[in-house]
């Protein structure tokens, strides 16, 4: 199983210590410091729709102007926007044999399906 998302956030972080609490062993990949592809983010686009892997709750997508924001209008542009501001990607997400299972951190939800 692979954890992708950034260390210091705080979702991610919740996410990694119910994990751990629930002894299962997991790989982390920081997109930050390695990056992430756009066919990857397109797997993930595929499950989950690219109006949920974009996060637009957090501050890299608040910073944008309304504009850009208004730009940002499907999946081929929220990808390209993706590579380049890693943190903008929703997080964590969590793959499971190579398939993406999970996005962002939901207790009940990580019980149901991981547990």
């Amino acid at each position: 199983m692979i954890v992708y998302g950034i260390p210091n956030c705080n979702t991610v972080k919740k996410s990694l210590d119910w994990l751990k609490e629930n002894k299962i062993d997991f790989e982390f990949h920081d997109f930050k410091k390695k990056g992430i592809t756009a066919e990857k983010l397109n797997e993930w686009c595929k499950v989950f729709g690219w109006e949920t892997v974009l996060n637009r709750k957090g501050l890299t997508w608040k910073k944008l102007s309304k504009e850009d924001q208004a730009n940002i209008n499907n999946q081929e542009k929220a990808i390209a926007y993706l590579i380049d501001n890693t943190s903008a990607i929703k997080r964590p997400v969590i793959e499971k044999e190579g398939q993406p299972l999970l996005i962002s951190f939901d207790e009940s939800l990580y019980a149901k399906t991981l547990a």
